[in-house]
């Protein structure tokens, strides 16, 4: 899912523009403009800034940023749910009844593994 897909997300929550987005988490407008338009993604810190104004979990945010695999070799983060991660990375694509299908292989394949298959 691209950052900007959840800058938008965070944008409809609260309730704020661009610009107002950008001042509440201490970036200039051009870089907010750099994230939608995809030329550029949050650093770690501005993750952070991101992730303490939207209540939406770090990790989440890190991994939508692209930060995800050098934070996992830092510690060992949680990973999103697939729902969550269904919802962020095909907003569009997955229905709530594909996303349901997918989650009840993706069991029944921890299943089969735990099992000895």
């Amino acid at each position: 899912m691209p950052v900007a897909v959840l800058l938008y997300e965070v944008m409809q929550l609260k309730g704020r523009l661009p610009s107002q987005l950008a001042a509440d988490i201490g970036v200039s407008h051009a870089t907010m403009s750099r994230w939608l338009a995809g030329r550029d993604v949050p650093s770690p810190r501005s993750c952070r800034r991101l992730a303490d104004y939207s209540g939406i979990c770090i990790q989440k945010v890190l991994f939508v940023a692209g930060h995800m695999p050098r934070v996992a070799r830092e510690a060992a983060p949680e990973w999103p749910e697939f729902r969550e991660y269904a919802r962020l990375k095909y907003p569009d694509e997955l229905d709530e009844g594909t996303v349901g299908m997918i989650e009840g292989l993706i069991e029944q394949r921890r299943a089969a593994k735990n099992s000895g298959r």
